[in-house]
Order: structure tokens, then sequence, then C-alpha cells
């Protein structure tokens, strides 16, 4: 049965094999993970179709079009027949060959490695891919040999004529000296011995994955090609933490989640929305084009980078069924799950830079939506509320947006509507 890169999306045509979570020659389950593969959008797992031994034809690290043949299931043998009776010569030719894989004796003839170096733990004593990683790392960390330091010869200068005794030279004649622009042959030696063993273990050179590459290409687009401004307010959270200090525990008996931040936010930006259609809009072409929907885009960092899945019809949505469904994006983008119409679409995103301590920024559109709203982190500050100096619970908000299409009057109106609708939740509660 082979082992293939399966469709993903009609943009995606190609994949970068990341890993192998098996060594080739492995007995298999039917379901096991096999491998992790990245595109330009998504990381998700290839699992076993059946039970059986793995073959690996690729190699981690190889990109591969959409389609391609990464390796194979065997059927496990049901019993295993004796061996046959070997010769001496054929006795002597089995012991002195190498116990491990092709992939593995591959791998060791690229690094430098011989069988006596690494400790085989597979059957029979076999070297396994693991063992053979084991042993690079271990060799990686170990200090290098030092290394001998080249002492430059100098140059035999046989004189044409017999030298002239010291004693002879006049006074005034010094011995010549090279030119201070002219180093000695030494110098350069040195320099060229010290320069790898400066620069060794200093720096770490790797390709950017896909995912990563297409985030730079993204984020230099959404530079190069809107004309991205950003507007700021601040929103007081009082009676939003208030609420969700009053209903958390009727909350979670009745859906089994907490009450979190994003919801009320989500709610508020769709109400906002509603008022500053441009704000929900985007340009193609020449042409402005008005979404009369709302699929909020909710920026969740994972190990291999940003990614923005989508809640679709957020203006139909309840506060609880927001929260379930970004727990439920948070933990498929955890175990490399997410699929690509997760991430398909969108009218408006949401980013919050507050969970990392972020306290305030410019968060950078998503295209080719025209607006993403920035949360920030929430800090007790002094405020005048009626005369008086208080403090009280309070966040940074950032609209980044284009302004080819939303004119600054727009871009802060709907801003301030996301505060005041903060600021008094009751109506978005009762929506929700």
């Amino acid at each position: 049965m082979d082992i293939k890169i399966p469709e993903i999306g009609e943009s995606v045509r190609d994949a970068l094999l990341a890993k192998w979570f098996k060594a080739d020659g492995a007995a298999i389950k039917k379901d096991d993970p096999l491998c992790e593969i990245e595109t330009d959008k998504i990381t998700l797992d290839l699992n076993a179709d059946a039970d059986g031994v793995l073959s690996i034809a690729v190699q981690e690290g190889t990109t591969v079009a959409v389609g391609t043949v990464i390796g194979s299931i065997a059927e496990a043998a049901a019993k295993q027949e004796a061996p046959p009776s070997l010769s001496a010569t054929q006795l002597a030719d089995r012991l002195l060959a190498p116990a491990s894989s092709p992939t593995v004796r591959r791998e060791m003839l690229e690094n430098d490695i011989t069988p006596d170096q690494v400790p085989g733990t597979g059957k029979g004593g076999r070297i396994t891919l693991d063992d053979l990683f084991a042993r690079i790392e271990e060799r990686s960390k170990q200090p290098p040999a030092p290394r001998p330091v080249a002492v430059a010869q100098q140059p035999v200068v046989i004189p044409e004529t017999p030298p002239v005794p010291p004693a002879t030279l006049p006074p005034s004649a010094p011995e010549p000296a090279a030119p201070a622009d002219e180093p000695a042959a030494s110098t350069y030696a040195v320099s060229s011995e010290a320069a790898p063993a400066y620069t060794a273990g200093r720096e770490e050179r790797r390709p950017m994955t896909p995912i990563r590459r297409r985030i730079a290409e993204r984020l230099v687009a959404a530079r190069q090609q809107t004309a991205m401004l950003t507007t700021f307010n601040e929103a007081d959270l009082s009676r939003v933490k208030a609420l969700r200090s009053n209903y958390r525990e009727h909350f979670m008996q009745r859906h089994g989640i907490a009450l979190g931040f994003m919801p009320f936010f989500v709610k508020a930006c769709v109400e906002a929305l509603k008022e500053f259609p441009n704000v929900n809009g985007s340009i193609d072409g020449d042409d402005i084009v008005l979404h009369h929907f709302y699929d909020i885009g909710i920026a969740i960092g994972g190990e291999k980078g940003l990614v923005v899945p989508i809640l679709r019809n957020a203006d139909q949505m309840k506060l609880y069924e927001i929260d379930q469904a970004i727990a439920e994006y948070s933990q498929k983008i955890k175990t490399n799950r997410l699929e690509i119409t997760d991430l398909q679409g969108g009218t408006f995103s949401i980013s919050n830079g507050g969970v990392y301590g972020s306290m305030l920024s410019t968060p950078i559109l998503n295209p080719p939506q025209s607006a993403v709203l920035g949360m920030h982190a929430i800090q007790d500050r002094p405020v005048v509320r009626d005369g008086q100096i208080v403090v009280r619970p309070m966040m940074y908000l950032a609209l980044s947006y284009d302004h080819r299409i939303i004119d600054g009057r727009e871009a802060v109106g709907f801003l301030k509507k996301v505060k005041e609708y903060i600021e008094e939740p009751e109506e978005l509660l009762l929506e929700g």
C-alpha cells in the first residue's frame, strides 16, 4: 500500500515532508501517526491506513508534489521461516555486513559515522535511525577538537651576494621593514585559520518552513499592496470582568467551558461591522466588495507560526459557541488536524497579543481583508471617572485598516463602537 501526499486544497501543489515518526522497516498498526507534512497553509499528520511494515521512499526535509508516493506499507509476514544454513564464507559476510537499513547506512556516510560508533538498540543489535540521530546529537554537543595552529614558514631567501656582517653596515642604514600596507604572510595564515574557529557554533542556518515562507510573503504583500494605517483607543473592561465573574459557574455548568474575553470582542466587532460595512469589505481590482456575512478570523499562535481559522457566520453564534469553536481550533492546531477549509475566507480578523503580554502593537492586515483588530494586555491603570481618579482594568485597542477602502472617520467610528460595546456588554450577553 502506497503512502501518498494527499490532496489538501486547490491552491496547495506541494508539501514538505517534515518528519517521520517511524523508522524505515518499523512495524506499524492502522491509524498510527506515520509522518508530519507541512504546506504553506497548514501542518498535518498522515496516519497508517493498515497494519504492516513501513518502507520509506522520501527522506525528511524533502519538498514533493501532491500525490507523490513517499513510502509504502507492506503486509507483515504471517510466519517467519527458518533461515537457510549458511556456509562459512556467507556467515562471515553476514557478520561483517552493516547491521542497519540502507537508509541508516546512507545517513552514516553523510554524517561521517561508522557502525562501531553507534550502539544499536534494534532487534539483534541493529542500528536504528533513532540510535543514529542520538549519536549525531551527542557528537554535536561535544566541544570541537582543538585545531592545530598552522605556523607560517618563513620564506628562505637565497642572497645573490654574501651577507654583509652587521659590524660593517653604516650606522645610518637601518634594516628594511615591510611596508605597512603589506602584512607578512604569517598574518594571513593565522586569520584564515582563526575565522572558522571563531564562528563555529555561533550561528545556525536553517531553511524556512512552507508556513513561515507563506507568512513572510503575506506580511510583505500586506505592506506593499495596501495603504495600511492604524488607529488606537482604549476600553474599560470592568463590566466584562464583572459579568465573567458573576456568570462563571453558571456558564461552566451549562456549557462545559469557561467564559473568555474573546466572545465579547467577536460580538462587539460583528455589531460594529453592521454599522460600518466598509470595514467588512475588500478590494477586488477596481471594485469594492461589501460582504453581507460575518466570517471572523481568530489569530492563534502555533509551534510553526500564526494561523487564522475562521468563525463562520459569527453573527449567528452564541457566546459559548464562540468559546467552544476557538477551543476546538486550538486543539486541532496542537494536534496538526487543522484543515485547509478552516482557514479559507474571512471578512475581518482579531488578534490578541495580550496573551503574550503585549501592551500595544500595530496588527498587520490579512489580505484580502481590509481591517484587523488588535487586543492587548489588561492592566490596572488610573483613569478619570466623574471627576475622580480611579483605577480600572484597561486595554489598549488597535485597528489597522486599508485606507483605500476605509476612511479615517469610519475607522475611528468603528473602533469607538467596539469600545462602547465592551464597556456596556449587557446587550451582547443578552443576544449571546
